[in-house]
């Protein structure tokens, strides 16, 4: 952040980004740098907008065979995420896309119209097998944009309508809208909801996460997810070592008394171009404690920025990791945390009937 990025135009002007850079994903093949022809530009170019485009999708589920997951199947209404959080580690996936990991991901979005109908095909096919399906793993679907195209509401009533299990993580206070849905599912054992809080400091909040909730805001949604009968877990994620850890026990407490009932933890994870990005921002927003941080994480993950290995990527190793973890399992005992969410139901799965469909004898 601290010289001026050449893939932007001169004088762009960048308001509640996470980053302050586009540099080219890591398949393209060319680098393309903005020269100032002299032209004026119109103030309102100037300044960089979020725009959605469309992708009509063909599948809805997808499948991973991760262990460090607690989920085999996902699905993702947008690609991107206007959140903005710096720290992300779905930005790698826009170079997938031919976009860059960096403002692209928060600026650049791709809805997926129609990915609620492509969904209950897929429920209805003879070889599905019922299994909780995780929403928000990649990018959160409760993102500013889901006011307009209301894609994860409509994902939401078809799960509702074929009593299919369902585990959310969201910041979104959008998830608010959908009570109306979520509270009768989870009074059938349908639904549980994780709410990630990173930090209670609001200004830090707003650098590292700008256009998410602030961090009183999520306090209020886990009350009201509570009061309305969803089980809430705290996810305390990601933590990040010299900046953020030292909240560790002061999160989880608001977020016991706003009515969680249980609480996770996930370590800063840089893959890819999240690093430079990562460093960069701390670089202008934590410049005292860079080399702090880093130095952190790099004793966490074996003197790298990120250690892909199963069974270490969530949490690294080594004496920070355990001394976190250590302080965390202490803090959830202490404050009643400690215990496992209900396990959702399969056995009310059902598809509803058709238009047509023959009635069942029994």
């Amino acid at each position: 952040m601290s010289d001026p990025d050449p893939t932007l135009m001169a004088g762009q002007r960048i308001r509640a980004r996470g980053v302050a850079s586009n540099a080219a994903g890591r398949f393209e093949s060319q680098v393309r740098v903005r020269v100032d022809d002299g032209w004026d530009i119109a103030e309102d170019e100037r300044l960089l907008r979020t725009e959605i485009r469309v992708e009509r999708p063909r599948s809805a589920l997808s499948y991973n065979r991760s262990p460090d997951l607690p989920f085999d199947r996902s699905v993702n209404p947008y690609r991107g995420c206007e959140h903005g959080c710096v720290y992300c580690f779905a930005r790698p996936s826009h170079a997938y896309l031919n976009l860059s990991p960096g403002l692209d991901f928060e600026t650049r979005l791709i809805a997926r119209p129609g990915i609620a109908g492509v969904l209950a095909g897929e429920l209805r096919a003879k070889a599905y097998r019922v299994a909780t399906v995780a929403l928000g793993t990649n990018t959160d679907p409760y993102q500013p944009c889901e006011t307009e195209h209301r894609l994860m509401r409509q994902v939401l009533e078809v799960l509702a309508e074929f009593n299919h299990p369902v585990a959310i993580t969201t910041k979104g206070t959008l998830i608010e809208r959908d009570i109306d849905i979520l509270a009768p599912m989870a009074a059938l054992g349908l639904v549980r909801v994780g709410i990630s809080v990173t930090s209670l400091d609001p200004d830090l909040s707003r650098r590292l996460e700008p256009r998410a909730p602030a961090p009183a805001r999520r306090l209020a949604m886990i009350r009201r997810l509570s009061e309305a009968g969803i089980p809430v877990r705290a996810m305390v994620a990601p933590v990040i070592p010299s900046l953020t850890d030292p909240e560790l026990e002061q999160i989880l407490s608001a977020c016991r008394d706003a009515g969680a009932q249980a609480a996770s933890w996930i370590a800063l994870r840089l893959p890819r171009e999240v690093s430079p990005l990562f460093q960069d921002w701390l670089s202008h927003h934590a410049p005292d404690r860079a080399a702090k941080v880093m130095a952190r994480v790099r004793e966490m993950h074996g003197g790298k920025d990120y250690d892909a290995q199963w069974g270490r990527r969530m949490r690294g190793e080594g004496i920070w990791a355990d001394l976190i973890a250590q302080r965390f399992d202490k803090a959830v005992a202490r404050l009643g945390l400690n215990q496992k969410m209900p396990s959702l139901r399969c056995d009310l799965f059902r598809p509803p009937p058709r238009a047509g469909d023959q009635l069942a004898l029994f």
